[in-house]
């Protein structure tokens, strides 16, 4: 079983600052509310006994699994794929306003592309391949927390959950088939 978590709150009060522009919006470190819900998931999932964690390079991402970890003692793997949704699938650097138009038609449709032609932005289908080609390799753990973003989460799950939030996940026979 995989518990899903959606890292926490995030401080972005330096974005499209100093080492923060581009790319580097991803190095944003949690809010104080951010910690508050990596301690309240971490109390949850210790009561689960997890296993492992897998977590997403970004910083709010660690930064949260490092907060399970210490509580539960369980070893933390960062996986790249965890990242989060992708506004140019060529992963090529697009300004704010070029990302979040992207994002907006992703959202407008539901993650499907219009007329099924490709578009830059990263579909639905492609965040839940990536993030089961990941979690097909931990399947032999009982349990295994899962640290990443909420639109990973969501394409995956279907479920929309706020930061710090929790949801179990299991893998089908078909999402376990490797490319």
């Amino acid at each position: 079983m995989f518990y899903l978590v959606r890292h926490g709150k995030t401080d972005y009060s330096e974005k499209n600052s100093g080492i923060y522009q581009g790319f580097g919006v991803n190095l944003a470190p949690l809010s104080k509310k951010g910690i508050e819900e990596a301690e309240k998931a971490a109390a949850f999932l210790e009561e689960q006994n997890i296993d492992l964690i897998l977590s997403s390079p970004y910083t709010r991402a660690v930064q949260t699994a490092a907060v399970i970890s210490r509580r539960t003692k369980a070893d933390i793997i960062i996986e790249t794929d965890l990242h989060e949704w992708v506004a140019d699938t060529d992963y090529k650097y697009v300004d704010d306003e070029t990302a979040e138009k992207r994002y907006k038609k992703y959202i407008k449709n539901n993650g499907v592309y219009p007329d099924g032609k490709q578009k830059k932005w990263e579909s639905r289908e492609s965040l839940k391949k990536r993030m089961d080609r990941v979690l097909a390799r931990y399947t032999e753990y009982k349990k295994v927390a899962v640290v990443c973003h909420g639109t990973i989460i969501e394409a995956a799950s279907g479920e929309r959950l706020k930061t710090g939030g929790i949801t179990e996940y299991f893998l089908t026979e078909t999402d376990n088939m490797k490319e």
